[in-house]
Protein backbone atom coordinates (compact mmCIF):
# COMPACT_ATOMS: atom_id res chain seq x y z
CA UNK A 1 0.00 0.00 0.00
CA UNK A 2 1.33 3.32 -0.79
CA UNK A 3 1.95 5.34 1.75
CA UNK A 4 -0.30 8.83 2.66
CA UNK A 5 0.29 12.14 1.27
CA UNK A 6 -0.22 14.89 4.04
CA UNK A 7 0.35 18.55 3.35
CA UNK A 8 1.45 21.38 5.89
CA UNK A 9 2.16 24.85 5.96
CA UNK A 10 4.25 27.05 8.10
CA UNK A 11 3.45 31.21 8.06
CA UNK A 12 4.86 32.28 5.28
CA UNK A 13 2.47 31.94 2.64
CA UNK A 14 -0.54 29.79 3.97
CA UNK A 15 -2.44 31.26 0.77
CA UNK A 16 -0.45 29.68 -1.10
CA UNK A 17 -0.15 26.45 0.51
CA UNK A 18 -4.05 26.33 0.69
CA UNK A 19 -4.23 26.54 -2.87
CA UNK A 20 -2.41 23.81 -3.44
CA UNK A 21 -3.60 21.31 -1.49
CA UNK A 22 -7.37 22.05 -2.93
CA UNK A 23 -5.37 21.56 -6.31
CA UNK A 24 -4.00 18.29 -5.51
CA UNK A 25 -7.26 17.70 -3.83
CA UNK A 26 -6.97 13.66 -4.33
CA UNK A 27 -6.67 11.97 -0.64
CA UNK A 28 -5.78 14.79 1.26
CA UNK A 29 -9.67 14.39 3.45
CA UNK A 30 -10.24 18.45 3.94
CA UNK A 31 -6.87 20.16 2.56
CA UNK A 32 -3.93 21.14 4.65
CA UNK A 33 -2.95 18.65 7.72
CA UNK A 34 -3.36 20.10 11.23
CA UNK A 35 -0.10 21.89 12.46
CA UNK A 36 0.11 24.49 14.91
CA UNK A 37 3.26 26.45 14.98
CA UNK A 38 4.01 27.78 18.46
CA UNK A 39 6.04 30.69 20.05
CA UNK A 40 6.98 31.43 23.13
CA UNK A 41 7.16 35.11 24.38
CA UNK A 42 10.64 35.98 23.81
CA UNK A 43 9.98 34.39 20.26
CA UNK A 44 10.96 31.16 20.20
CA UNK A 45 9.20 28.98 17.72
CA UNK A 46 7.87 25.34 18.33
CA UNK A 47 6.27 23.81 15.51
CA UNK A 48 3.52 20.67 16.94
CA UNK A 49 2.07 18.73 14.09
CA UNK A 50 -1.63 17.41 15.41
CA UNK A 51 -1.60 14.56 13.67
CA UNK A 52 -0.30 11.33 13.00
CA UNK A 53 2.19 11.45 10.29
CA UNK A 54 4.86 8.47 10.68
CA UNK A 55 5.28 6.54 7.46
CA UNK A 56 3.66 9.11 5.43
CA UNK A 57 4.43 11.10 2.48
CA UNK A 58 4.93 14.70 3.99
CA UNK A 59 5.13 17.90 2.05
CA UNK A 60 6.22 21.31 4.03
CA UNK A 61 4.96 24.18 2.35
CA UNK A 62 7.04 27.05 3.37
CA UNK A 63 9.07 29.69 1.38
CA UNK A 64 11.91 31.22 3.00
CA UNK A 65 11.38 35.15 2.15
CA UNK A 66 12.12 37.48 4.99
CA UNK A 67 12.08 37.76 8.14
CA UNK A 68 14.06 34.58 8.58
CA UNK A 69 11.65 33.27 11.04
CA UNK A 70 10.61 31.19 7.84
CA UNK A 71 13.57 29.92 7.59
CA UNK A 72 13.84 28.57 11.26
CA UNK A 73 10.08 27.74 10.52
CA UNK A 74 10.80 25.49 7.77
CA UNK A 75 14.05 23.60 9.67
CA UNK A 76 12.29 23.15 12.84
CA UNK A 77 9.37 21.68 10.51
CA UNK A 78 11.47 18.98 8.97
CA UNK A 79 13.16 18.08 12.14
CA UNK A 80 9.46 17.85 13.96
CA UNK A 81 8.32 15.51 10.57
CA UNK A 82 11.68 13.61 10.95
CA UNK A 83 11.11 12.76 15.04
CA UNK A 84 7.96 11.90 13.90
CA UNK A 85 8.50 9.28 11.98
CA UNK A 86 7.63 10.72 8.29
CA UNK A 87 8.60 7.93 5.54
CA UNK A 88 9.54 10.56 3.14
CA UNK A 89 9.98 14.73 3.71
CA UNK A 90 9.45 17.04 0.92
CA UNK A 91 10.38 20.97 1.19
CA UNK A 92 8.24 22.61 -0.61
CA UNK A 93 10.02 26.19 -0.98
CA UNK A 94 7.94 28.27 -3.68
CA UNK A 95 10.55 31.18 -3.28
CA UNK A 96 14.21 30.38 -2.15
CA UNK A 97 15.94 33.13 -0.10
CA UNK A 98 18.99 33.67 0.27
CA UNK A 99 20.09 32.70 -3.52
CA UNK A 100 20.98 36.04 -4.78
CA UNK A 101 23.89 34.79 -1.72
CA UNK A 102 25.48 32.22 -4.71
CA UNK A 103 29.09 32.75 -4.48
CA UNK A 104 31.55 35.11 -3.66
CA UNK A 105 31.95 37.98 -5.94
CA UNK A 106 33.79 39.59 -2.93
CA UNK A 107 36.30 38.98 -0.29
CA UNK A 108 34.75 37.70 3.05
CA UNK A 109 31.48 37.45 2.34
CA UNK A 110 28.95 34.45 3.13
CA UNK A 111 27.53 31.97 0.43
CA UNK A 112 24.48 32.48 1.89
CA UNK A 113 22.06 29.73 -0.27
CA UNK A 114 24.91 26.86 0.22
CA UNK A 115 24.62 27.25 3.64
CA UNK A 116 20.56 27.02 3.46
CA UNK A 117 21.07 24.24 1.48
CA UNK A 118 23.06 22.15 3.89
CA UNK A 119 20.89 23.52 6.85
CA UNK A 120 17.56 21.84 4.93
CA UNK A 121 19.73 18.32 4.45
CA UNK A 122 20.64 18.22 8.21
CA UNK A 123 17.69 19.05 9.46
CA UNK A 124 16.16 16.00 7.61
CA UNK A 125 14.49 16.98 4.44
CA UNK A 126 14.50 14.08 1.50
CA UNK A 127 13.76 16.47 -1.20
CA UNK A 128 13.03 19.72 -1.85
CA UNK A 129 10.60 21.17 -4.49
CA UNK A 130 10.84 24.97 -5.46
CA UNK A 131 11.04 27.63 -8.25
CA UNK A 132 12.79 29.72 -10.23
CA UNK A 133 16.09 30.11 -8.52
CA UNK A 134 18.26 33.19 -8.69
CA UNK A 135 21.23 30.76 -10.42
CA UNK A 136 20.05 26.94 -11.47
CA UNK A 137 23.51 26.08 -10.46
CA UNK A 138 22.17 26.46 -6.77
CA UNK A 139 20.34 22.86 -7.19
CA UNK A 140 24.47 21.60 -7.38
CA UNK A 141 24.79 23.03 -3.44
CA UNK A 142 22.13 20.00 -2.46
CA UNK A 143 22.81 16.49 -1.94
CA UNK A 144 19.54 15.38 -2.16
CA UNK A 145 17.38 15.82 -4.99
CA UNK A 146 15.99 19.27 -5.84
CA UNK A 147 12.84 19.62 -8.61
CA UNK A 148 12.97 23.12 -9.85
CA UNK A 149 9.92 24.55 -11.49
CA UNK A 150 9.88 27.09 -14.41
CA UNK A 151 7.26 29.78 -14.03
CA UNK A 152 7.53 29.80 -17.95
CA UNK A 153 4.85 27.38 -17.97
CA UNK A 154 2.18 30.22 -16.73
CA UNK A 155 3.64 33.20 -18.18
CA UNK A 156 3.97 31.99 -21.60
CA UNK A 157 0.25 31.08 -22.25
CA UNK A 158 -1.10 34.92 -20.90
CA UNK A 159 2.15 36.51 -23.02
CA UNK A 160 0.38 34.52 -25.96
CA UNK A 161 -3.32 35.98 -24.63
CA UNK A 162 -1.56 39.30 -24.64
CA UNK A 163 -1.39 38.98 -29.03
CA UNK A 164 1.52 42.02 -29.04
CA UNK A 165 2.55 42.29 -32.90
CA UNK A 166 6.19 42.81 -32.78
CA UNK A 167 7.46 40.99 -29.96
CA UNK A 168 10.53 41.33 -28.26
CA UNK A 169 12.32 40.30 -25.02
CA UNK A 170 14.19 41.49 -22.55
CA UNK A 171 17.07 40.50 -20.09
CA UNK A 172 17.08 43.44 -17.27
CA UNK A 173 20.58 42.37 -16.43
CA UNK A 174 22.88 39.71 -17.82
CA UNK A 175 22.31 37.73 -15.40
CA UNK A 176 18.70 36.82 -16.81
CA UNK A 177 19.63 36.30 -20.49
CA UNK A 178 19.50 32.57 -20.28
CA UNK A 179 16.27 32.66 -18.54
CA UNK A 180 14.98 35.16 -21.49
CA UNK A 181 16.71 33.32 -24.09
CA UNK A 182 14.74 30.65 -23.13
CA UNK A 183 11.47 31.99 -23.68
CA UNK A 184 12.59 34.17 -26.92
CA UNK A 185 12.98 30.85 -28.77
CA UNK A 186 9.37 29.79 -27.49
CA UNK A 187 8.40 32.68 -29.50
CA UNK A 188 11.18 32.59 -32.31
CA UNK A 189 11.00 36.40 -31.07
CA UNK A 190 14.29 38.46 -30.77
CA UNK A 191 16.03 39.97 -27.46
CA UNK A 192 17.79 42.55 -25.95
CA UNK A 193 20.09 42.95 -22.80
CA UNK A 194 19.80 45.67 -20.18
CA UNK A 195 23.48 45.60 -19.31
CA UNK A 196 23.71 47.40 -15.63
CA UNK A 197 26.78 48.26 -13.56
CA UNK A 198 25.92 48.73 -9.54
CA UNK A 199 27.49 51.36 -7.25
CA UNK A 200 26.30 49.12 -4.17
CA UNK A 201 23.53 46.66 -3.61
CA UNK A 202 19.62 47.89 -5.17
CA UNK A 203 21.59 51.17 -6.37
CA UNK A 204 22.30 51.32 -10.25
CA UNK A 205 25.01 53.77 -11.12
CA UNK A 206 24.59 53.01 -15.24
CA UNK A 207 22.53 50.91 -17.90
CA UNK A 208 22.63 50.88 -21.55
CA UNK A 209 20.37 49.01 -24.13
CA UNK A 210 22.43 45.27 -26.11
CA UNK A 211 20.24 45.85 -29.35
CA UNK A 212 17.34 47.35 -31.70
CA UNK A 213 13.86 48.11 -29.54
CA UNK A 214 12.41 50.65 -31.86
CA UNK A 215 8.91 50.30 -32.38
CA UNK A 216 8.67 46.96 -30.77
CA UNK A 217 6.53 45.57 -28.09
CA UNK A 218 8.80 44.75 -24.93
CA UNK A 219 8.82 41.97 -22.69
CA UNK A 220 11.20 41.94 -19.94
CA UNK A 221 12.16 39.17 -17.56
CA UNK A 222 13.47 38.61 -14.30
CA UNK A 223 12.85 35.85 -11.72
CA UNK A 224 13.01 38.58 -8.49
CA UNK A 225 11.77 41.57 -8.32
CA UNK A 226 13.14 43.69 -5.41
CA UNK A 227 12.90 47.70 -5.02
CA UNK A 228 11.83 47.54 -8.82
CA UNK A 229 14.45 49.71 -9.39
CA UNK A 230 16.35 48.11 -12.30
CA UNK A 231 12.96 47.24 -14.02
CA UNK A 232 11.64 50.68 -13.56
CA UNK A 233 15.40 52.07 -15.05
CA UNK A 234 15.13 49.21 -17.54
CA UNK A 235 11.31 50.47 -18.61
CA UNK A 236 12.62 53.69 -18.73
CA UNK A 237 15.29 53.51 -20.78
CA UNK A 238 13.42 50.89 -23.24
CA UNK A 239 11.31 54.00 -23.77
CA UNK A 240 13.75 56.03 -24.48
CA UNK A 241 15.33 54.24 -27.25
CA UNK A 242 11.81 53.72 -29.29
CA UNK A 243 10.31 51.18 -27.71
CA UNK A 244 6.60 50.81 -28.17
CA UNK A 245 5.21 49.48 -24.94
CA UNK A 246 7.23 47.67 -21.74
CA UNK A 247 5.66 45.19 -19.25
CA UNK A 248 7.45 42.99 -17.33
CA UNK A 249 7.32 39.60 -15.70
CA UNK A 250 9.15 38.35 -12.49
CA UNK A 251 8.76 35.33 -10.56
CA UNK A 252 9.18 36.31 -6.78
CA UNK A 253 7.57 39.96 -5.69
CA UNK A 254 10.06 40.15 -3.16
CA UNK A 255 8.85 44.49 -3.47
CA UNK A 256 11.06 46.06 -0.34
CA UNK A 257 11.51 49.58 0.10
CA UNK A 258 9.99 51.51 -2.34
CA UNK A 259 8.98 48.94 -4.79
CA UNK A 260 5.14 49.75 -5.01
CA UNK A 261 5.74 53.25 -5.84
CA UNK A 262 8.53 52.66 -8.02
CA UNK A 263 6.20 50.26 -9.86
CA UNK A 264 3.10 52.90 -10.12
CA UNK A 265 5.02 55.46 -11.15
CA UNK A 266 7.08 53.83 -13.75
CA UNK A 267 6.13 53.89 -17.46
CA UNK A 268 5.51 49.80 -17.13
CA UNK A 269 2.39 49.23 -18.40
CA UNK A 270 1.97 46.08 -16.35
CA UNK A 271 3.80 43.88 -14.06
CA UNK A 272 3.22 39.95 -13.99
CA UNK A 273 4.32 38.28 -10.65
CA UNK A 274 3.96 35.39 -9.28
CA UNK A 275 1.94 34.15 -5.86
CA UNK A 276 5.23 32.74 -4.37
CA UNK A 277 5.74 35.69 -1.93
CA UNK A 278 2.30 37.02 -0.48
CA UNK A 279 2.21 40.77 -1.72
CA UNK A 280 -0.48 43.85 -0.44
CA UNK A 281 -3.75 43.62 -1.59
CA UNK A 282 -3.48 45.91 -4.99
CA UNK A 283 -5.70 48.82 -5.52
CA UNK A 284 -8.26 48.70 -9.01
CA UNK A 285 -6.32 50.41 -11.78
CA UNK A 286 -2.46 48.89 -10.06
CA UNK A 287 -0.13 47.82 -12.58
CA UNK A 288 1.08 44.22 -10.80
CA UNK A 289 -1.36 41.65 -11.51
CA UNK A 290 -0.67 38.29 -10.04
CA UNK A 291 -0.84 34.31 -11.12
CA UNK A 292 -0.98 31.68 -8.85
CA UNK A 293 1.37 29.04 -9.51
CA UNK A 294 -0.76 26.49 -6.95
CA UNK A 295 -1.45 24.17 -10.07
CA UNK A 296 2.23 24.04 -11.14
CA UNK A 297 3.24 23.37 -7.93
CA UNK A 298 0.16 20.24 -7.12
CA UNK A 299 1.11 18.61 -10.30
CA UNK A 300 4.92 18.60 -9.08
CA UNK A 301 3.95 17.11 -6.05
CA UNK A 302 1.42 14.65 -7.77
CA UNK A 303 3.90 13.31 -9.89
CA UNK A 304 6.34 13.23 -7.61
CA UNK A 305 4.58 10.98 -4.79
CA UNK A 306 3.51 8.63 -8.00
CA UNK A 307 7.00 8.66 -9.14
CA UNK A 308 6.53 10.23 -12.23
CA UNK A 309 8.04 12.21 -14.41
CA UNK A 310 7.86 16.17 -14.26
CA UNK A 311 9.66 17.22 -17.21
CA UNK A 312 5.70 17.77 -19.17
CA UNK A 313 6.12 21.29 -16.69
CA UNK A 314 8.94 22.38 -18.39
CA UNK A 315 8.81 24.98 -21.24
CA UNK A 316 11.24 22.90 -23.68
CA UNK A 317 9.10 20.27 -23.40
CA UNK A 318 6.49 21.63 -25.48
CA UNK A 319 8.40 24.13 -27.53
CA UNK A 320 6.67 25.77 -30.36
CA UNK A 321 7.22 24.21 -34.06
CA UNK A 322 6.32 27.35 -36.25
Amino acid sequence: MQPSVKIFTGNSNPALAEKIAKKYGKGLNGGLGKVKIQKFSDGEIQPVFLESIRGDYVFLIQGTSAPSDNLLELLLMIDAAKRASAGYITAVIPYFGYARQDRKDKPRVAIGSKLVANLLTSAGANRVITMDLHAPQIQGFFDIPVDHLDSSAIFIPYIENLKLENLTFASPDVGSTNRVREVASYFNAEMVICDKHRKRANEIASMVVIGDVTNRDIVLIDDICDTAGTLSKAANLLMEKGARSVRAFCTHPVFSGNAYENIENSVLQEIVVCDTIPIKPQAPGSKIKVISVAELFAVAIRNMHENKSITSLFIHSHRRQD
